[in-house]
Protein backbone atom coordinates (compact mmCIF):
# COMPACT_ATOMS: atom_id res chain seq x y z
CA UNK A 1 0.00 0.00 0.00
CA UNK A 2 2.82 2.36 0.91
CA UNK A 3 4.59 1.57 -2.36
CA UNK A 4 1.43 2.33 -4.33
CA UNK A 5 1.03 5.62 -2.45
CA UNK A 6 4.60 6.67 -3.20
CA UNK A 7 4.17 5.75 -6.85
CA UNK A 8 0.97 7.79 -7.08
CA UNK A 9 2.98 10.73 -5.73
CA UNK A 10 5.10 10.64 -8.89
CA UNK A 11 1.93 11.63 -10.75
CA UNK A 12 0.41 14.09 -8.28
CA UNK A 13 3.62 16.08 -7.72
CA UNK A 14 3.58 17.22 -11.33
CA UNK A 15 0.14 18.81 -10.99
CA UNK A 16 0.99 21.62 -8.57
CA UNK A 17 3.94 20.98 -6.22
CA UNK A 18 6.35 20.31 -9.10
CA UNK A 19 4.35 21.93 -11.88
CA UNK A 20 6.92 22.33 -14.68
CA UNK A 21 5.72 25.80 -15.70
CA UNK A 22 4.39 27.49 -12.57
CA UNK A 23 6.80 26.03 -9.99
CA UNK A 24 9.89 24.70 -11.77
CA UNK A 25 9.66 27.48 -14.40
CA UNK A 26 10.94 25.36 -17.28
CA UNK A 27 9.56 24.97 -20.79
CA UNK A 28 8.47 28.61 -20.75
CA UNK A 29 9.23 29.39 -24.41
CA UNK A 30 6.45 27.24 -25.92
CA UNK A 31 4.16 28.11 -23.02
CA UNK A 32 4.38 31.83 -23.66
CA UNK A 33 4.41 31.54 -27.45
CA UNK A 34 1.53 29.10 -27.98
CA UNK A 35 -0.96 30.12 -25.28
CA UNK A 36 -2.63 33.02 -27.07
CA UNK A 37 -5.82 30.93 -27.38
CA UNK A 38 -7.20 27.97 -25.47
CA UNK A 39 -7.26 25.80 -28.60
CA UNK A 40 -3.58 26.42 -29.35
CA UNK A 41 -2.70 25.71 -25.71
CA UNK A 42 -4.51 22.37 -25.71
CA UNK A 43 -2.84 21.41 -29.00
CA UNK A 44 0.63 22.15 -27.66
CA UNK A 45 -0.04 20.36 -24.37
CA UNK A 46 -1.21 17.27 -26.26
CA UNK A 47 1.97 17.25 -28.35
CA UNK A 48 4.16 17.69 -25.28
CA UNK A 49 2.29 14.93 -23.42
CA UNK A 50 2.78 12.46 -26.27
CA UNK A 51 6.51 13.14 -26.46
CA UNK A 52 7.09 13.32 -22.70
CA UNK A 53 5.23 10.13 -21.79
CA UNK A 54 6.55 8.20 -24.79
CA UNK A 55 10.19 9.21 -24.28
CA UNK A 56 10.00 8.54 -20.53
CA UNK A 57 8.78 5.00 -21.17
CA UNK A 58 11.39 4.22 -23.84
CA UNK A 59 14.28 5.71 -21.83
CA UNK A 60 13.19 3.68 -18.81
CA UNK A 61 12.96 0.49 -20.88
CA UNK A 62 16.46 1.00 -22.32
CA UNK A 63 18.13 2.59 -19.28
CA UNK A 64 20.28 -0.46 -18.50
CA UNK A 65 21.49 -0.62 -22.10
CA UNK A 66 22.34 3.08 -22.48
CA UNK A 67 25.99 3.91 -21.63
CA UNK A 68 26.12 6.86 -19.23
CA UNK A 69 28.77 8.70 -21.27
CA UNK A 70 26.52 8.94 -24.35
CA UNK A 71 23.13 9.05 -22.64
CA UNK A 72 22.26 12.65 -23.62
CA UNK A 73 22.65 12.11 -27.40
CA UNK A 74 20.62 8.90 -27.10
CA UNK A 75 17.91 10.73 -25.14
CA UNK A 76 17.73 13.35 -27.89
CA UNK A 77 17.41 10.66 -30.58
CA UNK A 78 14.56 9.02 -28.65
CA UNK A 79 12.82 12.33 -28.04
CA UNK A 80 13.25 13.46 -31.65
CA UNK A 81 11.63 10.22 -32.84
CA UNK A 82 8.46 10.98 -30.89
CA UNK A 83 8.58 14.61 -32.00
CA UNK A 84 8.78 13.51 -35.64
CA UNK A 85 5.75 11.25 -35.16
CA UNK A 86 3.58 13.97 -33.60
CA UNK A 87 4.85 16.51 -36.13
CA UNK A 88 3.67 14.42 -39.09
CA UNK A 89 0.41 13.43 -37.37
CA UNK A 90 -0.45 17.08 -36.69
CA UNK A 91 0.44 18.09 -40.24
CA UNK A 92 -1.82 15.36 -41.62
CA UNK A 93 -4.82 15.61 -39.32
CA UNK A 94 -4.66 19.10 -37.78
CA UNK A 95 -3.07 21.31 -40.45
CA UNK A 96 -4.76 24.47 -39.15
CA UNK A 97 -3.46 23.95 -35.62
CA UNK A 98 -0.05 22.92 -36.93
CA UNK A 99 0.25 26.11 -38.98
CA UNK A 100 -0.37 28.14 -35.82
CA UNK A 101 2.01 26.19 -33.59
CA UNK A 102 4.62 26.21 -36.36
CA UNK A 103 8.23 25.82 -35.31
CA UNK A 104 7.33 25.13 -31.68
CA UNK A 105 6.33 21.53 -32.46
CA UNK A 106 9.80 20.52 -33.78
CA UNK A 107 11.37 22.52 -30.95
CA UNK A 108 9.84 20.11 -28.43
CA UNK A 109 13.06 18.15 -29.04
CA UNK A 110 14.97 20.67 -26.93
CA UNK A 111 12.21 21.39 -24.43
CA UNK A 112 13.73 21.41 -20.94
CA UNK A 113 10.77 19.51 -19.50
CA UNK A 114 11.25 16.53 -21.83
CA UNK A 115 15.02 16.19 -21.60
CA UNK A 116 14.98 16.98 -17.89
CA UNK A 117 12.58 14.13 -17.07
CA UNK A 118 14.52 11.69 -19.25
CA UNK A 119 17.77 12.56 -17.49
CA UNK A 120 16.48 13.24 -13.99
CA UNK A 121 13.86 10.52 -13.65
CA UNK A 122 13.27 7.96 -16.44
CA UNK A 123 16.97 6.99 -16.63
CA UNK A 124 16.85 6.03 -12.94
CA UNK A 125 13.38 4.50 -12.50
CA UNK A 126 11.17 1.70 -13.78
CA UNK A 127 8.64 1.91 -16.58
CA UNK A 128 5.52 2.38 -14.43
CA UNK A 129 7.12 5.07 -12.30
CA UNK A 130 8.41 6.84 -15.42
CA UNK A 131 4.97 6.69 -17.00
CA UNK A 132 3.37 8.21 -13.90
CA UNK A 133 6.03 10.91 -13.74
CA UNK A 134 5.56 11.79 -17.41
CA UNK A 135 1.78 11.76 -17.10
CA UNK A 136 1.85 13.98 -14.02
CA UNK A 137 4.17 16.52 -15.59
CA UNK A 138 2.09 16.45 -18.78
CA UNK A 139 -1.12 17.18 -16.88
CA UNK A 140 0.67 19.92 -14.94
CA UNK A 141 1.84 21.46 -18.20
CA UNK A 142 -1.71 21.16 -19.58
CA UNK A 143 -3.16 22.91 -16.52
CA UNK A 144 -0.68 25.78 -16.75
CA UNK A 145 -0.72 26.43 -20.51
CA UNK A 146 -4.49 25.91 -20.91
CA UNK A 147 -5.26 28.25 -18.01
CA UNK A 148 -3.06 30.84 -19.69
CA UNK A 149 -4.74 30.21 -23.04
CA UNK A 150 -8.23 30.60 -21.59
CA UNK A 151 -7.37 33.81 -19.77
CA UNK A 152 -5.51 35.36 -22.69
CA UNK A 153 -8.24 34.48 -25.19
CA UNK A 154 -11.00 35.66 -22.86
CA UNK A 155 -9.35 38.98 -22.10
CA UNK A 156 -7.90 39.50 -25.57
CA UNK A 157 -10.82 38.35 -27.72
CA UNK A 158 -13.82 37.82 -25.46
CA UNK A 159 -13.99 34.15 -26.42
CA UNK A 160 -12.95 30.76 -25.03
CA UNK A 161 -12.23 28.00 -27.55
CA UNK A 162 -13.54 30.48 -30.15
CA UNK A 163 -16.93 30.58 -28.40
CA UNK A 164 -18.09 34.10 -27.40
CA UNK A 165 -18.46 34.23 -23.63
CA UNK A 166 -17.97 37.89 -22.73
CA UNK A 167 -20.63 40.53 -22.95
CA UNK A 168 -21.08 42.25 -26.29
CA UNK A 169 -19.53 45.54 -25.21
CA UNK A 170 -16.37 43.79 -24.09
CA UNK A 171 -16.13 41.73 -27.29
CA UNK A 172 -16.30 44.91 -29.36
CA UNK A 173 -13.31 46.37 -27.46
CA UNK A 174 -11.08 43.46 -26.37
CA UNK A 175 -7.82 44.05 -24.56
CA UNK A 176 -5.52 43.08 -27.42
CA UNK A 177 -2.52 43.42 -25.10
CA UNK A 178 -3.25 39.94 -23.75
CA UNK A 179 -2.94 38.32 -27.18
CA UNK A 180 0.63 39.65 -27.48
CA UNK A 181 3.86 38.49 -25.82
CA UNK A 182 3.76 41.08 -22.98
CA UNK A 183 0.28 39.82 -22.10
CA UNK A 184 1.65 36.28 -21.81
CA UNK A 185 4.34 37.45 -19.39
CA UNK A 186 1.77 39.31 -17.30
CA UNK A 187 -0.59 36.33 -17.10
CA UNK A 188 2.13 33.86 -16.16
CA UNK A 189 3.39 36.32 -13.55
CA UNK A 190 -0.07 36.56 -12.00
CA UNK A 191 -0.49 32.76 -12.01
CA UNK A 192 2.97 32.34 -10.46
CA UNK A 193 2.06 34.81 -7.72
CA UNK A 194 -1.16 32.93 -6.99
CA UNK A 195 0.67 29.59 -6.84
CA UNK A 196 3.35 31.04 -4.55
CA UNK A 197 0.67 32.43 -2.25
CA UNK A 198 -1.24 29.15 -2.26
CA UNK A 199 1.55 26.60 -1.84
CA UNK A 200 4.22 28.85 -0.39
CA UNK A 201 6.45 28.59 -3.47
CA UNK A 202 7.53 25.08 -2.50
CA UNK A 203 9.39 23.21 -5.20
Amino acid sequence: MENQTSRWAYFTKGLIIENPVLILMIGLCPTLATSSTATDAVGMSAAVAFVLIGSNIVVSLLRKLIPSNVRIPIFIVIISTFVTIIDYVMQAYQPGLYSVLGIFVPLIVVNCIILGRAEGFAYKHGVLDSFLDGAGKSVGFFIAITTMGILRELLGKGTVFNIPVAWQGFRSMPILFFTLSPGAFLIIGILKAIINKTVGGKE
